[in-house]
């Protein structure tokens, strides 16, 4: 009774944030959502993705272009993203880039320097970013963590980003919307995701 009560506030909810993006979104926008496997639907469906999603909730007004990756680390992100931005022209990137590093122990310096410079690009190609930010384990230790999570909200605050400081947290408390190994969210958790997302979105492309 409890899940189907929850599923039911997600669904209303959905539709809410599409009765208020309908009329507002000035048309021919284009997203270039710029992440790892948290963004390409690893191990669902694609079309059960958050970003698939969030295309059916925006319509035909936002061309939304996933340039998603599994196991993407930042420097590879970092790498591809020229080619990309001469691609697509985005007006927005949603940049969802960082976990990998944490996982693999690399520098929150380096990090934050990759995530910096592709900023930095975007904006010099007349593009806004949203900053999706990250939490990981304290596996390397908590000070690791805590600097790791912080240089997020530090890219937020020095460029004045749009920044959800961490789209997964009402996924992680519940282990069933977690995929066996207990880092991908399952095609229920997508809903969730997109929830913690779109308002940010829907702000941002009204501007």
């Amino acid at each position: 009774m409890g899940l189907k009560f929850a599923h039911f506030k997600l669904v209303l909810t959905s539709i809410v944030l599409l009765i208020m993006t309908t009329n507002v979104v000035s048309a021919n926008q284009k997203i270039l959502v710029w992440g790892d496997s948290l963004s390409a639907a690893y191990g669902i469906p694609v079309k059960k993705g958050w970003v698939n999603l969030m295309r059916i909730e925006l319509g035909e007004a936002v061309e939304i272009s996933n340039g998603s990756i599994s196991g993407e680390t930042t420097q590879g992100g970092l790498t591809r993203l020229p080619k990309a931005l001469k691609k697509v022209k985005p007006d927005i990137i949603i940049l969802e880039l960082g976990a990998n590093d944490g996982l693999r122990g690399i520098s929150p310096r380096v990090t934050k320097n990759n995530l910096n410079k592709m900023i930095r690009l975007a904006h010099a190609a007349n593009a806004k970013v949203i900053l999706l930010g990250m939490k990981i384990p304290p596996n390397y230790g908590l000070a690791y963590s805590q600097k790791f999570e912080q240089l997020f909200s530090d890219l937020a605050k020095k460029y004045q980003l749009p920044f959800v400081s961490f789209f997964l947290e009402k996924v992680i408390v519940d282990l069933k919307l977690l995929q066996e190994d207990e880092l991908h969210p399952t095609s229920e958790a997508q809903p969730i995701i997109l929830l913690s997302i779109l308002p940010v979105v829907t702000k941002t492309l009204k501007k």
